[in-house]
């Protein structure tokens, strides 16, 4: 065999191609020589060839095209299930109801509303008022009329005139209150829809409560009434999942049509039976979807009591006020004797029943009053969202002692002490001006 000794240049020229004879659809830098030398202004500035260009561009392009879609696609609101599209749900198929019968609660009912919307609910929302209410706003202190405006025009509210029913006359409009809870069940009516959420209006809707339309069907679902003796395994109304139905509808007003006639009695001195939450126990109680409390079912009394066994289900847990309250997609007004949050608090009976501290409770040493601080919170919120979303202030506080009433939806609480009647108190008058900028109230 024979060696050819060849010079390297020698080499090159055998392997060179004649560029000019490419085809136009050929890449040259396919066929360049790698020993020389390109000094042309693109190598010099990128260093990079077409066909790599090209690669990079598309790829870039490819890249902010998904990022675009990623950033500005529909994003479900915090508390629903990540598991769920969203988008492709026929959110015509449920609703959130709220009932009013008079033009206390039909601010409460506005600020369910307000709530909803701003965080992110699609489901329709409808609201049951009496037919002898009107939508003309008769003048600037005609805050009936202009809240349903509202409701209709801001919050897309569904506005249905109905008779309100009543178990009874009564004088006393705590009684009535009571009696005219009934007006709940009309959401059994709505047969459009798959399922509807009832909440009651003296709430705080903390995080959205959609995913509850998703759960396993059952004719209703509610929390327990954890306050309540816990062998009773009593369900609390104050947030009830039902699937419309006129049957059932039909089967719970008879019940009440009994009482109307005085043929069942309420047993008034004792649990109110037959009002809405009995009615429901005795319909449901066996058979019902069971929600968990601790989201669906807390109430501000959980913060004036020592005892949480009931609310954490066991005695080993510790109990955290701000890690509770995370945790709570609402929160119900429930401090008998204390007054609702629209209507101030004397001081005195503040005094007594404000939350006590952990540690030297009534001292100038006192600490440990986290559950002070989210309790009093809470109502303030309250307060501030009234004023926002209504511009109405709190009435004035009541007369201290208060009435007898009723304290079935209470965590167990030892009786108050009852302060003189001469306690002072602080009040603000109601405001019905839309355009005010009204001083908060100060706590006691």
């Amino acid at each position: 065999m024979h060696r050819h000794n060849l010079s390297a240049t020698s080499i090159r020229k055998k392997v060179s191609f004649d560029l000019a004879d490419l085809t136009d659809d050929s890449d040259p830098e396919d066929y360049r020589d790698d020993y020389k030398s390109d000094w042309s202004p693109r190598s010099a500035v990128t260093g990079i060839t077409p066909r790599r260009l090209r690669k990079y561009v598309i790829a870039s392009l490819v890249f902010f095209v998904v990022l675009y879609i990623t950033f500005n696609r529909s994003h479900p609101p915090r508390g629903l299930s990540p598991y769920l599209n969203y988008d492709a749900i026929d959110w015509s198929r449920y609703a959130y109801t709220q009932y009013v019968t008079d033009e206390t609660y039909l601010c409460n009912s506005v600020m369910v509303f307000e709530a909803l919307d701003r965080l992110g609910s699609r489901a329709d929302r409808i609201l049951f008022y009496p037919k002898s209410w009107d939508l003309f706003v008769s003048s600037e202190k005609d805050r009936l009329s202009q809240l349903l405006n509202l409701a209709r025009d801001k919050y897309k509210v569904q506005l249905e005139p109905v008779t309100m029913d009543s178990l009874h006359e009564h004088k006393s409009e705590d009684l009535a209150t009571w009696d005219e809870s009934i007006n709940k069940l009309w959401a059994f009516r709505e047969t459009t829809y798959h399922r509807i959420l009832q909440i009651d209006s003296d709430t705080l809707i903390l995080q959205n409560l959609d995913e509850l339309f998703f759960l396993p069907s059952a004719t209703v679902a509610m929390p327990r009434a954890y306050w309540s003796s816990p062998g009773t395994m009593k369900l609390t109304s104050l947030l009830v999942l039902l699937e419309p139905s006129y049957k059932e509808y039909k089967a719970l007003m008879e019940k009440v049509q009994g009482v109307e006639a005085g043929q069942l009695g309420t047993n008034r001195d004792e649990s109110h039976e037959l009002y809405d939450m009995e009615l429901l126990n005795e319909r449901y109680g066996g058979s019902a979807l069971v929600l968990p409390h601790r989201q669906y079912g807390l109430v501000t009394g959980e913060f004036r009591t020592k005892d949480h066994r009931n609310f954490l289900g066991n005695d080993y847990e510790t109990w955290n006020p701000d890690k509770v309250l995370s945790e709570a997609k609402l929160v119900h007004f429930s401090d008998w004797p204390l007054p609702k949050p629209w209507i101030m608090w004397p001081h005195g009976q503040l005094a007594k029943m404000q939350p006590v501290c952990d540690h030297n409770p009534g001292t100038p040493q006192e600490s440990g009053c986290r559950d002070r601080e989210v309790w009093k919170q809470l109502y303030e919120d309250f307060r501030l969202k009234r004023k926002d979303v209504c511009k109405l202030l709190s009435y004035p506080a009541p007369d201290w002692p208060p009435r007898p009433k009723d304290t079935s939806n209470l965590p167990n609480q030892p009786p108050p002490k009852q302060p003189s009647p001469q306690a002072p108190s602080v009040a603000y008058d109601v405001d019905v001006n839309a355009n005010i900028d009204a001083k908060t109230e100060v706590d006691g």
